[in-house]
């Protein structure tokens, strides 16, 4: 069965970077899409970044862009989310999710067939 596996949460002051990984099992990673999504207290799960199967293309929340990079390692089933800049309001756990799809991603969670079960990302001020 598909499994994700994220690791590289924690706590980081602001300002600071935090590298998130997540490792793929159980499907050919190169024909999925790749997301991740976070979900802060109090509030639904929100789209963070995704990128194609083959990583030529990404997408990002208007609330990341130029913070926060997504990419891939197909050779390893590893997708990345490197984040800098961090600030206090980006504190939620972080999911990654893959859809059954090379090109088209999408910025919802129902477009997202399987999950990891997340990693706790804690940014203080």
């Amino acid at each position: 069965q598909v499994q994700l596996v994220e690791s590289g949460g924690g706590l980081v002051q602001a300002g600071g970077s935090l590298r998130l990984s997540c490792a793929a099992s159980g499907l050919t990673f190169r024909n999925f899409v790749m997301g991740w999504f976070r979900q802060a207290p109090g509030k639904e799960r929100e789209f963070v970044a995704g990128i194609t199967g083959t990583g030529g293309t990404t997408n990002y929340a208007d609330s990341v862009k130029g913070r926060f990079t997504i990419s891939r390692d197909n050779a390893k089933n590893t997708v990345y989310l490197q984040m800098s800049s961090l600030k206090p309001e980006d504190t939620a756990v972080y999911s990654c999710a893959a859809r059954d799809s090379i090109f088209h991603i999408v910025e919802v969670p129902s477009g997202f067939k399987n999950w990891g079960q997340g990693t706790q990302v804690t940014v203080s001020s």
